[in-house]
């Protein structure tokens, strides 16, 4: 298990520094610099100026190296447009996007594993043909334009809900009005991920259910909730991958869904940073979601172990 954990995270520190270095030179290879530059009064002195005091005036592997410098020592440097530090910059945001993504992900968990374990157990059923139907719209629907209906209409049409934002400007803090809030972008940032969920459910459970241990339970006048257990705990496995794997596009989904709800999460954050060719900011969230998907999925490898019995993680690391 020891041997296991150092491997993984010497694999999550590669992954990492990979995707560091990949997002670093593809930040630069956008046309424009920082929105700072952009403004037609500086002077070419100013800005000059301006661009050494903010170190894009030296070769990129030059700024590449001064900011694995700086995280090396613990400092994700400034942020460019808020003229704050970029820790404090993702922290204050970082708790709005942990909910609504944390909301998003149980919503899917809740809906979709139970209902595509009872399409399974129930085939060509009119739940399963309806569900399966649905899951398949709601996979080809573009997040933006579910968000901007459901605005259309539970906001705008029927006042039912707030349009966006994460609380009642004036009306101070409470919980009946924060979740009035997250409820819609909860709602759009969790449909594709618990259609998605679904499938796999519905496919590993169905396989599930025609294992010989099933069976056996069944055989033995086990009662439907036994066998249901039995069937789900075994279509665990590749549902616990596909879980691991939605923290990503969560993430991703999170800044269309936050841009569209004017959610003040990490997403929005993200979408401004690149917009704004705010370097250090976007380096410092790319550090901070790859080092968060990565330690995710390592949970979810030690969660296998409990799903399945017959796994176990051995001294070499491998699962067997």
């Amino acid at each position: 298990m020891t041997r296991f954990l150092l491997e993984r995270l010497a694999h999550a520190i590669t992954v990492i520094a990979v995707v560091s270095l990949l997002t670093f030179f593809i930040i630069h290879l956008a046309p424009g610099g920082p929105s700072l530059l952009a403004d037609p009064k500086l002077s070419r002195v100013e800005r000059a100026a301006i661009e050494r005091e903010l170190g894009v005036d030296r070769p990129l592997p030059q700024q590449f190296a001064t900011w694995v410098t700086r995280v090396a020592r613990g400092d994700l440097g400034r942020s460019f447009l808020y003229q704050t530090p970029n820790v404090d910059t993702i922290l204050a945001r970082f708790p709005n996007t942990l909910l609504l993504a944390g909301s998003a992900l149980l919503l899917s968990i809740v809906l979709a594993i139970p209902l595509g374990a009872y399409a399974a157990a129930h085939p060509g059923s009119l739940l399963d043909r309806t569900l399966g139907l649905a899951s398949f719209t709601i996979m080809a629907v573009p997040a933006f334009w579910l968000g901007i209906g459901a605005i259309l209409v539970f906001a705008v049409g029927t006042h039912l809900l707030p349009a966006g934002g994460a609380s009642t400007p004036g009306l101070g803090w409470s919980v009946a009005d924060r979740l009035r809030h997250l409820l819609l972008p909860a709602v759009v940032l969790s449909a594709a991920t618990s259609a998605e969920l679904f499938r796999y459910a519905r496919t590993s459970a169905g396989a599930a259910f025609k294992l010989p241990l099933v069976r056996t339970v069944r055989a033995k006048g086990g009662r439907r909730r036994t066998v249901a257990w039995h069937a789900l705990r075994n279509a665990l496995i590749p549902v616990l991958t596909v879980i691991g794997l939605q923290l990503p596009r969560l993430v991703g989904g999170a800044a269309i869904t936050e841009t569209v709800f004017a959610w003040p999460g990490m997403g929005r954050l993200g979408v401004e940073a690149a917009l704004g060719r705010d370097y250090p900011l976007v380096m410092a969230m790319t550090l901070f979601v790859s080092a968060a998907v990565v330690l995710v999925n390592i949970a979810i490898d030690l969660c296998y172990a409990w799903a399945d019995p017959r796994i176990r993680l051995d001294a070499t690391g491998a699962r067997g």
